[in-house]
């Protein structure tokens, strides 16, 4: 519950501190006071948005203060997490709005963000205001008023989850069929590079291999020609002699004047070494040109292959590695069609799967909702009856129709006001009246379901009077016996019930506007009950009646709900 208010620099709001207590706490005023003022600060303490207009005229800032007891075991665990004290149950949240704009939040003192401070304040108090009719009007909110009550909020995210992963894998398989469409367009033009580049049978470096060849094929006669003149002079022919022939001769005659001085015999060696290595000359250039094909066919190949390759080069290439890499690549992607087309056989059978849980998970959800729809709008019509509304029929009209992501159903809640008549919606039945006491009563039901200490009423009276008035004064008073309620209010019914009365008071000094709020005594609450009843004018009558609806037993009026 929230136990103080403090607002400081907040539009007419110099500074108030503002004291709460159990029960059903009532904010009155004249109109304009500033009760919509109070309201906003504490939508800001609570991390609600907020604009830079909201600080008082001529100042820096504003700053908004609320301190809290008896804080949920939620919101224990959450500020744990956190790293957040929170000694005796206790929290304090603050708000500072500057002029220029920005915005800084404390949670305990310490720094936070602002969203962290919604989260924070969603779980100390829930403000209902007359925007909430509008949320009734609108069949889009009545899923989640139903979810919410029937506690099947784990059931739609667990749910929801799944869905999710139904239209992930739909997505996936959508994806890589598009994809299998686009290359399979390319099959043709695939299989034609590798048919193209397979049917040349090349290896890496080959092109080179085969220059060489052909450009030694190109002059094999040349070639032939000086190799055959080599070997004639290192070896001769039977006509003449050649080096090695003329070597022989100079070691025969060097061989008898060897052992007369080692230099003789050293020169021998030489010309002996000489001799030999001539000889594996002429062998090899020999053998080199006997290698040497003058196939003319052989040149023809040579040349065809080499203009192969040319165009590949040109086409794949620039280079012959290129275009052997073209051909793997086409060879890997049409495997990959292959392997992408088992792979969507797969997910589709995973899909059917997955549709079949989400179908089912889907079907359980209705069933559940159908079952608390039945019990929503029997507790509603229960309420309805004790804010005299008792020919009020409503009904939870669920349809089924395709998935979505909150399931199979639409919600939409119908009402009849009176005997007789057709359920039709909501936005063309309710006046302003009724949608207040069936707001009353669908709070009054949904609230029994969270554990959120604090719950305030921003007008919820609008368009009621007479009996109605009381028997709405009545059914806060009773939710007040199990959570704090704060209720700004205009009816004087409403005003009497209350356990704490908070008068909010505008003034003027000639320069600038004032708003306080103070406390009420007996006295000051029938002053202001009379005033609410019969205006300025306030008679000794008019207090006399205000002082009688005081002090009226709350227990017989209670009896009528």
């Amino acid at each position: 519950m929230i136990n103080e208010l403090y607002i400081k620099d907040l539009a007419i709001i110099e500074e108030a501190s503002i004291p709460f207590d159990t029960g059903l706490n009532v904010f009155t005023g004249e109109t304009g006071a500033g009760k919509s003022i109070l309201i906003n600060g504490i939508n800001s303490v609570l991390g609600q948005r907020t604009n830079k207009d909201i600080v008082r005229a001529g100042c820096d800032k504003a700053y908004i203060s609320a301190l809290f007891s008896e804080i949920p075991d939620e919101l224990s665990a959450k500020l744990d997490e956190l790293g957040i004290s929170h000694e005796e149950g206790q929290i304090a949240l603050a708000r500072e709005i500057r002029a220029d704009g920005g915005s800084i939040a404390r949670i305990n003192g310490k720094a936070a963000s602002v969203s962290l401070l919604r989260e924070i304040g969603a779980m100390l108090v829930n403000i209902h205001g007359q925007h909430d009719g509008q949320v009734l009007l609108d069949p889009d909110k009545h899923m989640g008023i139903l979810d919410s009550f029937g506690q099947l909020e784990d059931d739609v995210a667990a749910y929801n989850a799944s869905f999710r992963s139904l239209q992930e894998i739909s997505r996936r398989i959508h994806n890589m069929a598009v994809e299998q469409k686009h290359r399979m367009e390319q099959t043709d033009k695939l299989r034609a590079i590798c048919s193209e580049i397979d049917a040349a049978e090349l290896h890496p470096g080959e092109d080179i291999e085969l220059e060489t060849e052909y450009r030694v094929a190109q002059s094999s006669e040349d070639i032939i020609s000086a190799l055959s003149a080599v070997s004639y002079i290192v070896q001769g022919d039977d006509d003449s002699r050649g080096v090695t022939d003329m070597l022989g001769d100079a070691l025969r005659e060097l061989a008898p004047v060897t052992d007369r001085s080692k230099a003789y015999a050293s020169v021998y060696e030489r010309i002996e070494q000489l001799r030999v290595e001539l000889d594996d000359i002429a062998y090899d250039v020999v053998s080199e040109r006997d290698s040497i094909d003058t196939d003319p066919g052989r040149l023809a190949y040579l040349r065809d292959k080499l203009d192969t390759i040319a165009k590949l080069k040109h086409k794949y290439g620039p280079e012959l590695d290129d275009v052997l890499h073209c051909a793997e690549d086409a060879r890997e992607k049409l495997a990959e069609m292959s392997t992408m087309s088992d792979e969507i056989t797969e997910l589709m059978h995973s899909r059917d799967e997955l549709l079949h849980k989400v179908s089912d998970m889907a079907k359980e959800l209705s069933a559940k909702r159908t079952a608390a729809g039945e019990r929503f709008a029997s507790q509603v019509c229960g309420e309805l009856a004790s804010l005299d509304m008792p020919d009020v029929r409503i009904c939870v009209d669920i349809v089924q129709g395709k998935l979505t992501g909150s399931g199979l159903d639409t919600v939409e809640f119908l009402i009849s006001t009176n005997k007789g008549e057709d359920l039709k919606p909501l936005s063309r039945i309710a006046s302003g009246g009724e949608l207040s006491r069936i707001m009353l009563a669908l709070k009054s039901v949904v609230s029994e379901r969270d554990s959120i200490g604090t719950l305030i009423f921003d007008e919820i009276d609008t368009g009621v009077s007479g009996r109605a008035a009381g028997k709405i004064a009545a059914k806060l008073h009773k939710v007040s016996e199990k959570r704090q309620v704060i209720c700004v209010t205009h009816l004087s019914q409403l005003a009497a019930m209350a356990d704490t009365h908070l008068l909010i008071e505008k003034r003027s000094d000639g320069k600038r506007t004032y708003t306080g709020v103070h406390k009420l005594d007996t006295e000051g609450r029938k002053r202001e009950i009379a005033r609410i009843m019969v205006g300025d004018n306030i008679t000794d009558t008019a207090l006399k009646n205000a002082e009688e609806l005081i002090m009226s037993d709350r227990d017989n009026v209670k009896e009528k709900l």
